[in-house]
Order: C-alpha cells, then structure tokens, then sequence
C-alpha cells in the first residue's frame, strides 16, 4: 500500500472525527467539540488534497466519503443511541462491498 492510500485511508477516518465533532460542537456553542471539528476538518482535506495527487478522483473521493459515511454511522449506533437494524447493517455493508471495489479496481 503506497503512501497515498494510507493518507486516504487516515483522511477518512478524520471526516469521522469532524462529523462526529460537529454533531457535538451544539451548533458551534461548545469550544473544544468545535475546535476540533475544524482541526479534523482541515487535517482531513489535505489528506484527500496529497491523495488526489497520486490517486485518481472518483476512486480516491468515492473512499474517503465511504469510509467517513461508514465510520459516522457506526459511531452514531455504537455511542449516540442510533437505530442498529439489519437493513442499516446491510446498507453500511453494500457501502464497505464498493469502498473495496474501487481500491481492487484501482
């Protein structure tokens, strides 16, 4: 796994934490959750920035949002008290089935 991949991968783990910190940033009303949205944020971006550079658009864009959509839906069921159903499950499973597509396909 080249460099790229691994700066992806850490960048969508990011968008989690901003998602996960706007949430609890209460509108902006609370300074640390809100600090830290946009240190994730900015982190965030320029990860998938350096990574578009060597990897191509859609597959490197279609990763990070599949791996922050994935990541905020799991912490949302897993801390915030989110429905866990099968048929979420199986859509956040269908999601993971192309993040994988796109880095085979790549």
């Amino acid at each position: 796994m080249t460099l790229a991949w691994v700066v992806l991968i850490v960048s969508g783990v990011l968008e989690t934490v901003w998602a996960s910190a706007l949430e609890a940033s209460g509108n902006f009303h609370r300074l640390w959750p809100s600090l830290l949205f946009v240190g994730a944020l900015a982190c965030s971006m320029a990860g998938l920035s350096y990574a578009v550079a060597h990897i191509p658009l859609g597959t490197a864009y279609g990763v990070w949002v599949g791996i922050g959509a994935i990541g905020t839906a799991a912490y949302g069921m897993a801390v915030l008290g989110d429905p866990v159903t099968a048929a979420r499950v199986l859509c956040l499973l269908l999601i993971v089935a192309g993040v994988v597509g796109l880095k085979l396909l790549h």
